[in-house]
């Protein structure tokens, strides 16, 4: 973990892409579909909106309850995936009329390229896939923009240990 003399650059990392299984007693959530290396990742954030609870007599303040979370839409811009299963996986809820949640991990490494911590995405699915331009002077590649919807955000540890495999 770095420390406050070396800062976490969060310019590098990648994102995998794991098949989310029902039972979680099941290893096919552990099969990965794909890697992708994006250039910015926006998003990550959780909400959780206090319950208020107002006590008669009280007239000074009231009290203040955990309540329900909500999470931000995930946006990956300007990225690359070494298949088209990114694609696929978006196609998929138009031509099958259901959408295969996936379980995405941001893995961010440190300076030395070191598998520093990761972002985990539980039961995430694709809203929005936009490739980029078709234009032989641009150096744009591959994916855009990919949004992701999903249902929980957690840290976990990283799934690869290093940039230079």
């Amino acid at each position: 973990m770095p420390t406050p003399e070396t800062p976490l650059h969060v310019f590098s990392f990648y994102v995998d892409f794991f098949h989310d299984s029902v039972d979680s007693s099941d290893d096919a959530g552990n099969v990965e579909l794909c890697r992708g290396a994006f250039s910015e990742c926006t998003g990550l954030e959780a909400t959780m909106e206090p319950k208020v609870i107002k006590e008669g007599g009280l007239n000074y303040g009231s009290h203040q309850r955990p309540g329900p979370i909500t999470f931000s839409t995930v946006i990956l811009k300007r990225g690359y995936a070494s298949s088209s299963d990114l694609w696929k996986w978006f196609q998929s809820m138009t031509s099958q009329g259901y959408a295969q949640r996936l379980r995405v991990v941001i893995n961010v490494f440190d300076l030395d390229g070191t598998a520093a911590m990761a972002w985990q995405l539980d039961r995430a699915m694709p809203i929005k896939f936009k490739a980029a331009d078709l234009n032989a002077k641009s150096a744009e590649v591959g994916i855009e923009e990919l949004h992701l919807v999903h249902e929980g955000l957690s840290v976990v540890d990283p799934t690869i240990g290093s940039l230079v495999a």
